[in-house]
């Protein structure tokens, strides 16, 4: 332990404690912008230095430890004076027109500049601009990087892509693509983990709300909505509400509000992607198909994406089951157009997903098999969902809870847990086991899979023989283990990878909370929504029993595989 003072308050801390870390602990906030705790404390931006006596220049709190006997300063007339001209400087070369700004209302800078009254920026404004292709699902504005550095390591240490790299020196420091690489060309999961961890909007998604608007506005479509699990469990973050108030039913209502014509569940396509997923592994395991296993999941266009670059030799043990998102745009413009009797061009399919690389995902053109020219026509993400319904001026404390539509509105629990690591796995499963055995297991039998860690390996029963399986979230954690199946160190026989760390809950379109890493308690909330299901199991879904009996027959069957399935060998990125 150590012992020292903050602005003349007596500490003691354990050795090795930062200036800031130990700061909080007294009750004092240092102010900062690039810091993240393990990932980025380099001290870039200069807010949070602080003054230690008989120290002639002020350090950074961040990266510099707690000493024996050190006094401490983070109020002095010097710190303040530093800090104020550190964020004019930061200013003078950002964009600061913030009321057009996708993150006003929301960025640390913006935060911080109010916090300091800073109300004029006296040095010379040198803002740069960088070309970018506007139409790609991620977008940059260098003009309103501050350099940072946040998203240089959180691709780097968190995702293992290096996509981001520091360019230039000096004063002309910035952010650009490795190698200054067009961003189509790089290795981009998409995954949006920058963005989360942006602090400012220099990082966003593309902007779709106004495709969906003019949809919305055409009398001649039918527009319907599907809404992800992860969505219920932070679609009130964005918009203030209680948990106890962002309810699904209220969910409903606001999409409903909003023009939308149907409101559907990607659940009920999750419980699909399981009757076709947990068939497929047990064709695999029957079969003994080597060559074809481990089986990979396949719902997450981040990891799909990151295999098809980095291990592509591996492409053929994915699962040919599309994702959610894709087979509930099949269905809604086949047997749902049916239902309506209407031409499937009639009708716009929109998804409000947890994800950016979903904007990719529905552009593939190999992946659309209905006889619309797309199966799904635009994505949201849940922070464009909660920007829409702040133009529409709900009211959301007004709003009585809605049902989901039918006939796709109805999920089981195993759907719901799509969204947070290892739920897909563990709902595959639960449907694995009662196509092998004619009865149901427990619906916690398989909640081995469940867990914070970033890789976890299980061993469980399936069929009367043992099946070894993997789970892996974040695509460093990801990139570690296919090189363990790689070099032959493990052998399994089920894979499942989530590109964001927690999985969809920690999505790169959620809500976003500086320096808060929410997936895990949103995880929580759909192992809490899939106990209180009346249905657990997805093969018990009668919406799906019906689709199957009067649509596509039974699972893997050739008209669930023209509408389901898909080569993702062939997709083009």
């Amino acid at each position: 332990m150590v012992n020292a003072t903050i602005n003349g308050k007596a500490i003691c801390v354990p050795e090795g404690t930062s200036i800031m870390e130990a700061a909080e602990q007294t009750g004092i906030r240092i102010p900062k912008l690039c810091y993240l705790k393990e990932i980025n404390e380099i001290g870039a931006c200069r807010m949070c230095v602080v003054e230690i006596k008989g120290k002639q220049t002020l350090v950074a709190s961040c990266n510099n430890v707690v000493e024996e006997g050190m006094e401490i300063l983070t109020d002095s007339p010097k710190v303040q004076t530093a800090r104020e001209m550190n964020m004019k400087f930061l200013l003078s070369q950002h964009d600061y027109r913030c009321a057009t700004c996708i993150r006003s209302g929301n960025c640390s800078l913006q935060r911080l500049a109010k916090e300091f009254n800073i109300l004029e920026v006296p040095f010379k404004s040198e803002i740069e601009r960088q070309d970018w292709n506007m139409q790609y699902p991620l977008i940059r504005d260098s003009a309103k990087c501050i350099k940072c550095m946040r998203c240089v390591q959180i691709c780097d240490k968190i995702q293992g892509m290096n996509v981001w790299d520091i360019v230039n020196t000096g004063k002309r420091t910035s952010v650009s693509t490795s190698g200054h690489q067009p961003i189509e060309t790089t290795d981009c999961t998409l995954c949006g983990q920058c963005i989360t961890h942006c602090p400012t909007g220099a990082l966003s998604a593309r902007d779709d709300t106004h495709k969906v608007r003019n949809a919305i506005m055409d009398e001649d479509k039918i527009v319907v909505a599907q809404i992800a699990p992860a969505v219920r469990a932070a679609w009130g973050e964005a918009l203030g509400l209680s948990e106890e108030e962002a309810t699904v039913g209220r969910l409903v209502a606001a999409v409903r509000r909003l023009g939308v014509d149907y409101v559907f569940d990607t659940d009920f396509s999750a419980d699909l992607t399981i009757m076709e997923e947990g068939s497929e592994l047990l064709a695999r395991l029957k079969n003994n198909e080597t060559g074809r296993l481990p089986m990979f999941t396949s719902c997450c266009p981040g990891w799909l994406r990151f295999i098809k670059t980095q291990y592509p030799e591996y492409l053929g043990c994915l699962s040919s089951a599309k994702s959610p998102q894709q087979m509930f745009g099949a269905v809604a413009k086949s047997y749902f157009a049916k239902v309506l009797d209407v031409e499937p061009s009639r009708i716009y399919c929109v998804s409000i997903m947890p994800c950016t690389a979903k904007k990719w995902e529905c552009d593939v053109p190999q992946v659309n098999d209905s006889e619309a020219d797309k199966d799904v026509d635009a994505v949201l993400t849940t922070r464009e969902l909660a920007r829409m319904i702040h133009m529409a001026q709900i009211q959301l404390s007004m709003l009585e809870e809605e049902e989901f539509d039918s006939p796709l509105g109805e999920a089981s629990g195993a759907g719901v847990i799509f969204g947070v690591t290892g739920g897909v796995m563990e709902a595959a499963l639960r449907s694995a086991y009662y196509f092998a055995n004619g009865t149901n297991p427990q619906p916690e039998d398989f909640s081995v899979v469940r867990g914070d860690a970033g890789i976890r390996e299980v061993t469980v029963e399936l069929a009367g023989r043992p099946v070894r399986a993997a789970i892996a979230s974040g695509l460093a954690n990801t990139r570690t283990l296919m090189e363990r199946i790689k070099n032959q160190e493990v052998s399994y026989d089920f894979v499942e990878i989530m590109a964001c760390p927690g999985g969809c809950s920690g999505g790169g379109g959620q809500p976003i909370w500086d320096s808060k890493e929410l997936a895990g308690e949103r995880g929580q909330k759909l192992y809490q929504l899939d106990a209180g299901s009346r249905i657990r199991f997805s093969h018990d879904n009668p919406q799906i029993q019906e689709l199957y009996k009067s649509y596509l027959g039974e699972p893997l069957s050739e008209a669930a595989h023209k509408l389901l399935h898909t080569s993702q060998a062939d997709w083009t990125l």
